[in-house]
């Protein structure tokens, strides 16, 4: 039922995808012209789903574009109203031909792409060249549900994505503003951004967050911190009766204070016996050593 919902647009505009994207030599055939433009006339995509560009890499982009020229032209639609051309796929080339100090750039230019083509297109080929950091890529996600009015589960086939996979970035949108930056900026992974999302509470989340930052925690030790962070609140959850009653035989049998502390599993845990002075831990031990022996 969500694919009916779909229509044509996005099912055509996938099957149109190598087309519009064609090489000079087929871009004829798929109703494009190719044409030198002036980079001045030529305006970014507004749908673009990327937020940052590397500047390295850029710059070497741009050493190779002054070796070796534009190997591939970028695609842009043309706005008779501003009398511009907006990218469609190729604003790192466009950058690059920037700072190359190129006047002109050759381009496939296509007559008239739809808002939801535009917003696809930008997705679907960052996507396929895994060149978006993970809120780029979940920023993207959502404009394209939104443009096309679908589920995850189509989304992800047609990104050629696992459901999961679209599911856990879109859930990377529910971290505050500024753990988002943290992510974009490469200074936590998309792992840490899952272990932060395990504390739905927020001061609990800036702590482990803190924490990530300052002691460079690997993801797997960033999980086992949030498991650390959350299980305080199960111990407080009453505990079964046979532990209650193991605690008080013992605690009989020592004469001080016993308490069993474990975690979601009861296979692992601590015994912990209490003492308040000297003399008594001599006294604890001597017993146990007497029950040993």
């Amino acid at each position: 039922m969500a694919r009916q919902a779909l229509g044509k647009g996005l099912d055509a505009l996938l099957r149109q995808t190598q087309e519009v994207t064609a090489p000079a030599q087929t871009a004829a055939a798929a109703g494009a012209s190719v044409q030198k433009i002036s980079l001045d006339k030529i305006i970014p995509n507004r749908y673009q789903p990327r937020r940052i560009f590397d500047e390295e890499k850029l710059q070497e982009l741009a050493a190779s574009i002054k070796e070796h020229g534009l190997t591939q032209p970028i695609v842009v639609v043309y706005d008779a109203g501003m009398d511009k051309y907006e990218i469609v796929v190729g604003e790192r080339r466009f950058r690059a031909c920037q700072l190359a100090g190129l006047k002109e750039i050759d381009a496939i230019v296509h007559k008239a792409l739809s808002n939801q083509q535009m917003c696809a297109l930008a997705l679907i080929e960052n996507i396929q060249r895994e060149d978006l950091n993970p809120i780029e890529t979940a920023l993207g996600y959502r404009n394209l549900m939104s443009q096309f009015e679908i589920s995850q589960t189509d989304l992800a086939k047609y990104c050629g994505k696992s459901k999961a996979a679209v599911s856990n970035a879109l859930r990377l949108l529910e971290l505050p503003e500024h753990m988002q930056e943290a992510l974009q900026d490469g200074k936590i992974t998309e792992g840490h951004g899952r272990a932060l999302l395990m504390l739905n509470d927020p001061t609990k989340r800036e702590v482990l967050f803190a924490r990530l930052l300052k002691n460079k925690l690997s993801v797997r030790q960033a999980e086992e911190a949030a498991r650390a962070l959350v299980r305080p609140m199960a111990e407080k959850l009453p505990k079964p009766p046979e532990v209650v009653s193991f605690e008080q035989d013992l605690q009989a049998a020592l004469g001080t204070k016993v308490e069993v502390r474990y975690g979601r599993k009861m296979s692992k845990g601590m015994l912990i016996v209490h003492y308040h002075t000297l003399e008594e831990l001599d006294n604890l031990a001597s017993r146990l050593k007497t029950k040993l022996l």
